[in-house]
């Protein structure tokens, strides 16, 4: 499960993004920040940062999370759809 799923809709601006944020341990004992972004409906692409502590990793996250929330992204879930946003 991702530790954050966000979405950027703008309908005037033909805008229907996603990113998404996930932490994970990889095969040798190290800590992997996963990105994945893109458009809405698209696999999109990904990014693997890898992290020698999970307190690293997570602070990676955190920051990059800080970062697209301040760019207009919210969690998937407060979205509304864009019919009844108005």
């Amino acid at each position: 499960m991702p530790l954050a799923h966000l979405h950027r809709i703008d309908p005037e601006a033909n805008m229907s993004r996603f990113y998404c944020i996930d932490v994970a341990a990889t095969l040798f004992g190290d800590v992997s920040v996963l990105r994945t972004w893109g458009r809405i409906g698209t696999h999109g692409r990904t990014s693997i940062e890898t992290c020698a502590s999970v307190e690293e990793a997570e602070r990676a996250a955190s920051h990059t999370l800080r970062q697209k929330m301040r760019r207009g992204y919210l969690p998937a879930g407060q979205m509304l759809p864009p019919d009844l946003a108005e």
